[in-house]
């Protein structure tokens, strides 16, 4: 039963994510989570996480000069990412997913209006770029979604498409380089586990390749009206999440 979920989900995931440049632990996590616990679904799905993000910093060249800039930021994703997993370990991090919800509504609420802006990040990027670094890292490693955070943070750095994959591609391994260390040095990664990964990592390199070639096909414009939807999606989700989790429907 896991398997006829986990197979297609990562599918599913590796298509997505190749389509639009992010989104792959967004997709497999939940459908996962479905048939098997959070946790046991994040680890399932580090090995295809890896391969995901490391051929779509690859794909498309010039990544250098994309990540030369806000390589700092991917650093302080994995020192987000090390705290977080450690919670996911110890502790609930359900109320997180509420957090997050509300940090997106209120992102896609004041963008939309001209008094309200949130341009004082690109003031001064260093420091926003740490701050918002470790929060995406912190989420990554408790509800394993970090892209709502990176997203508003790169997209007031006005990156381009191509530029804003590969940055948020790079904090994605990042985080989840950290996230696998964490797990393997508290004895959480089986080798049952570890091979399973492994299986899906393949699976999903070849939905990515695919998807990688219709997204060459969106319009700059189009793609940025797609990320705000997909941003309105994950904030329902991880409102009906919370409710669920703690019995209020």
């Amino acid at each position: 039963m896991t398997l006829g979920i986990a197979l297609p989900a990562v599918a599913l995931g590796g298509f997505i994510h190749g389509a639009l440049g992010l989104g792959f632990p967004l997709v497999t996590t939940p459908l996962i989570a479905l048939v098997t616990d959070v946790k046991t679904a994040i680890i399932l799905t580090l090995a295809p996480t890896l391969a995901v993000n490391i051929i779509s910093i690859i794909w498309g060249g010039g990544w250098r000069e994309s990540l030369g800039r806000y390589w700092s930021v991917a650093l302080f994703v994995l020192l987000g990412s090390i705290l977080g997993t450690k919670l996911l370990i110890i502790a609930d991090p359900r109320p997180f997913r509420l957090i997050l919800a509300v940090i997106i509504v209120i992102y896609l609420y004041t963008s939309s209006l001209q008094q309200l802006s949130w341009r004082w990040i690109s003031y001064h990027p260093g420091f926003w770029g740490a701050g918002f670094g470790f929060a995406a890292g912190f989420m990554a490693g408790t509800v394993n979604v970090a892209v709502p955070i990176l997203i508003i943070y790169f997209s007031e750095m006005r990156l381009s498409s191509l530029a804003l994959v590969q940055c948020l591609n790079l904090s994605f391994l990042s985080g989840k380089t950290a996230q696998i260390g964490t797990f393997a040095l508290s004895g959480h990664l089986i080798q049952a586990s570890i091979l399973l990964s492994l299986g899906f990592a393949l699976v999903a390199s070849l939905a990515l390749l695919v998807g990688t070639r219709l997204r060459r096909r969106i319009d700059a414009d189009v793609y940025r009206q797609w990320l705000r939807r997909i941003l309105f999606i994950v904030a329902a989700i991880l409102v009906v999440q919370f409710w669920l989790d703690f019995g209020a429907i």
